[in-house]
């Protein structure tokens, strides 16, 4: 394992090129050296029975054992197609399912580590029924193949396909009812599904923070050592539905606080914010509409709409508005209660409040959103 930075890396390279041992070169980034050009080309030059490169400007033999990785830890890096032609690009980022199902695990170990073993035992008994089956049509095939003329003549023949028949059949009720128990065993295994869910939730808001200040860099092993950590400690509980309530508000709080101790106090509340929100868009509270009229406002349709409000509220509130009343239902009329003569001065204060949140809506919006 060699990094650019590493004295005379061309040299490990080269002294791999020679053994035919496997170079792994980590941390890149979307440029790369061109002193690797030949490497990724394999521009292979033959003398006589031997293969050869040019590196570094000498020539030395190319055994095919030789292999080239490279790593990098950026979070969407752009190659170029000059880069890419000459590489296999592999994305091994995880996904928020991959995610799930990766905590999943985890929460079993700690809760339930006999049903884990259960499956785990299970897995290697279906994958054994398969490969018998296979070995046992492997070995008919062959007799079959190596029988005279007058197949009927063959005794060993005869009496390899009696017994790989009742072989076959004792086989098949064994992977019908490991089939069963695994069914029974990942039906067990759901039920905690919703404390890695909200792991997953977590960890793709705490990843994301990077992109609003390059300090909030925190690696998939930290959040799962940390998750695995508060399975243990957590307040235990022989009832299913409490215990799971217990897990998901003990992780949501202490990666709250565990991640707001490296954050500026000015992101804080943001970070507070994007948790609450992921967590609702998860759940479905949050329609992905709903989403995109926060993040982009309102569609362009709505800039031309006079604006009745306009002593109290700009053109693009206005259109904001617009928007917000197509995109959720619970705001449905917001348009016409901020133009009503009784609602009016309410949406006023709550424009003009240094604490908006604090000021009550108009009633009927109070009593719709009161409800979410």
């Amino acid at each position: 394992m060699i990094k650019l930075s590493t004295n005379k890396f061309l040299l490990t390279i080269e002294g791999a090129i020679k053994l035919g041992f496997s170079v792994l070169l980590e941390n890149i980034a979307e440029t790369l050296d061109p002193s690797l050009e030949p490497v990724l080309q394999k521009n292979l030059i033959k003398k006589g029975s031997q293969q050869m490169i040019n590196l570094g400007g000498s020539e030395i033999n190319y055994h095919s054992d030789f292999a080239f990785f490279l790593t990098t830890k950026l979070p969407n890096p752009h190659y170029l197609p000059e880069i890419c032609i000459k590489v296999t690009l592999i994305n091994f980022t995880v996904t928020p399912q991959g995610l799930e199902d990766q905590l999943l695990v985890e929460v079993i170990k700690v809760e339930r580590p006999e049903l884990e073993l259960q499956k785990d035992n299970n897995i290697i008994s279906l994958a054994d029924c398969n490969r018998q089956l296979k070995d046992t049509e492997t070995r008919i095939l062959k007799l079959v193949s190596e029988a005279g003329e007058d197949i009927l003549e063959d005794e060993e023949l005869i009496l390899t396909l009696d017994q790989s028949k009742q072989t076959a059949l004792a086989i098949g009720e064994r992977k019908a009812e490991a089939e069963v128990t695994a069914e029974k065993i990942n039906v067990s295994r759901e039920g905690y599904r919703p404390v890695a869910t909200r792991g997953s939730v977590l960890y793709f808001v705490i990843a994301n923070l990077s992109l609003i200040n390059d300090m909030y860099q925190y690696s998939l092993e930290f959040f799962v050592r940390l998750f695995r950590l508060r399975l243990e400690k957590s307040e235990s509980s022989d009832e299913l539905e409490k215990r799971l309530l217990i897990l998901i508000d003990d992780i949501t709080k202490t990666f709250y606080l565990s991640i707001c101790r490296g954050l500026f106090e000015r992101d804080k509340l943001l970070y507070s914010f994007l948790n609450t929100a992921q967590i609702l868009i998860r759940s479905k509270n949050i329609s992905q509409e709903e989403w995109n009229c926060l993040l982009r406002g309102s569609p362009t349709n709505h800039k031309d709409k006079e604006n009745k409000a306009q002593d109290y509220l700009d053109q693009k509130q206005w259109v904001g508005l617009w928007g917000l009343q197509e995109s959720h239902e619970n705001f449905a009329n917001i348009i016409d209660s901020v133009q009503d003569v009784g609602d009016k001065p309410i949406w006023k204060e709550l424009v003009k409040s240094e604490t908006p949140w604090l000021v009550d809506l108009p009633a009927v919006f109070e009593a719709r959103l009161s409800n979410f």
